[in-house]
């Protein structure tokens, strides 16, 4: 008996439907970067190992999927893996093409990534990421660009988000008041789980990452910090006087928050102290984006990295990007209701035919309605109009162009809009009207 076919656990099959649907969060979020000048590249789904591992952090490192290399000469090649992320690619990208690019480099990738995670709602193996960076300028103007652009792609895609921000290096500061600076890493790590296993949860992390009882108990009022943003850069300006690495992270989150009001932007913006973002490699401002109205986690976040290209030869080059989750915006979408309806079908007019004269009339009606631009099926078989019909309602075709000797004696067709059941005999430029209309 053969073997049912499946696939991988934290991967999925896209049919029509959903491809319509992805296509349609790509296109969407494409445009938007379009808008700021972002040009499109695309890396190779697999990277040299070296190249990725130590760049995510100890938890990111054992998600990576390792590539087995093969052939006769299998032990002397480089170890390989598939891509993490789009980020670390890109920064190999802007290395070994530095000749050819102009900075400040202002790219975007819309490809698959995979992790070795633990499939779960919202949580695949094999995901896709649309990230903008522009690399090769210090300028806040990077971050506020960005939050333009978060701002602007839910807005199209019909999503209420909120987005939090924060700053490594107000993190970094805070590691330094509480006398552990050199515990940064653990800090992160730990308290960006904050609202995923709570407070307590948290501490009893730090201190088995080695903080000391009198360090976490200093870190709980910078985590529980309230109020307004002025009232909370105002209290950090208190908290981190003495470090001056934590005063240039606020004064950093006081500027981008004076450009964000001038250019007028209205999105929800949160300053948010346990934003950490576990990635080792960011060293300023960094985001996460949550959906208001669903419980899916972050759908979008990034942020600035100071020498990210530094690790392949080329120091002190800094960027600032950020990575929409396809998946979870499509998941989003889903829940919400919130896909035009359009995208059931891309065909407008289905021709249904009687016989092989009339379908032959309808082939040549059908290929110079595509000259126009109209999706058009002629069905392929002469049989019962109930079959061709039941097609139609399938595919959610909203017209369909019934040809009988009748109508071709009139160099006519007999249109019906599915919807509603409403036929009438239209001639071509007719027809064009209706379906434009």
């Amino acid at each position: 008996m053969a073997q049912k076919p499946s696939i991988p656990k934290g991967t999925r099959d896209f049919g029509q439907i959903e491809m319509a649907r992805r296509n349609y969060i790509f296109d969407s979020i494409r445009g938007v970067f379009a808008l700021y000048g972002f040009q499109q590249i695309e890396t190779p789904a697999m990277e040299n190992l070296s190249t990725l591992m130590g760049k995510y952090g100890e938890e990111g490192d054992k998600l990576l999927f390792r590539i087995q290399n093969s052939g006769e000469k299998a032990a002397l090649a480089p170890e390989k893996g598939l891509r993490y992320d789009l980020t670390v690619p890109f920064a190999r990208y802007v290395v070994q093409h530095r000749e050819e690019i102009s900075f400040p480099f202002k790219r975007f990738q819309i490809q698959p990534v995979w992790r070795a995670d633990r499939p779960q709602k919202g949580r695949y193996r094999e995901f896709y990421q649309c990230d903008v960076d522009v690399i090769g300028s210090n300028s806040l103007v990077g971050e506020l660009e960005l939050i333009q652009i978060v701002e602007e792609v839910y807005r199209r895609l019909g999503i209420r988000v909120c987005l939090h921000l924060n700053n490594r290096k107000v993190l970094a500061g805070i590691a330094e008041v509480i006398g552990a600076p050199d515990k940064i890493i653990d800090i992160t790590v730990a308290i960006d789980k904050l609202d995923k296993i709570g407070l307590e949860a948290v501490n009893a992390e730090l201190k088995e990452r080695g903080l000391s009882e009198e360090a976490v108990m200093a870190l709980q009022p910078i985590l529980n910090l309230s109020g307004t943003t002025a009232d909370k850069l105002t209290s950090l300006r208190t908290i981190l006087a003495s470090s001056e690495t934590g005063m240039k992270g606020v004064e950093e989150l006081e500027t981008l928050f004076s450009m964000i009001e001038a250019t007028g932007v209205e999105l929800n913006i949160e300053l948010d102290l346990c934003l950490a973002r576990g990635l080792n490699y960011y060293t300023g401002a960094i985001f996460e984006v949550k959906a208001l109205d669903a419980q899916i986690g972050s759908i979008t976040g990034g942020g600035r990295y100071d020498n990210l290209t530094g690790i392949f030869g080329m120091p002190d080059v800094s960027g600032v990007g950020i990575s929409f989750g396809a998946d979870r915006i499509y998941d989003v979408l889903t829940e919400l209701n919130l896909f035009p309806a359009a995208l059931q079908s891309s065909t407008q007019v289905l021709f249904a035919t009687f016989g092989e004269a009339e379908q032959t009339y309808a082939l040549g009606w059908a290929k110079q309605l595509r000259q126009h631009g109209i999706a058009v099926e002629v069905y392929p078989e002469s049989t019962k109009m109930k079959k061709q019909m039941g097609y139609a309602d399938a595919k959610q075709i909203p017209y369909v162009a019934i040809v009988g000797g009748d109508e071709m004696a009139q160099q006519k067709v007999m249109l019906k809009e599915m919807s509603t059941g409403e036929q009438k005999l239209v001639s071509k430029d007719e027809l064009l009207q209706e379906i434009k209309k």
